[in-house]
């Protein structure tokens, strides 16, 4: 496949997309964005200008993926994840910072996980469904709860 599918009803405004990935329904990419190769953006999600999203990368429906957001290849986003990218926001304040979020390779994220601004997920990790993740999740470890505590460590 030399090319890439944008569904009509999604609203696409980047050059920046892999042969091969998939841009269902619904689905809002800001200019600037960089989507990778073989990847499948699920209906109903909002990519802003500065993220980068690697190579066969999943994100499952809605599902915002904010400026500041690194995913690495191989990733899972499961359905309705929250990501953040700043630690004290209040309305209007457009000076806040904005924090990168980095997403290893080989991640899995969860149904409904919720993901704080700053945190790095590492190569292949698994974040469970519905956790809060509040610090660094090391390479290899699942994740589980509120806040997320590392419930199995693989090498």
């Amino acid at each position: 496949m030399n090319e890439f599918f944008v569904h009509p009803l999604a609203d696409v405004h980047t050059a920046y997309i892999g042969a091969g990935s998939r841009i269902w329904q619904f689905v809002v990419v800001l200019a600037k964005a960089r989507i990778g190769r073989d990847c499948n953006i699920c209906s109903h999600c909002l990519i802003e200008s500065d993220v980068v999203i690697g190579d066969r990368v999943t994100v499952k429906s809605g599902v915002q993926i904010w400026n500041g957001l690194r995913i690495a290849n191989d990733v899972f986003i499961g359905p309705n994840v929250s990501f953040s990218n700043d630690k004290f926001p209040k309305s209007g304040n457009r000076d806040f910072e904005c924090l990168e979020t980095v997403v290893d390779e080989g991640a899995s994220i969860g149904a409904g996980a919720t993901i704080l601004p700053g945190i790095h997920i590492g190569a292949n990790a698994t974040v469970g469904a519905g956790a809060v993740v509040t610090k660094n999740v090391p390479a290899g470890a699942t994740v589980v709860g509120n806040p997320a505590r590392i419930h199995q460590l693989n090498s």
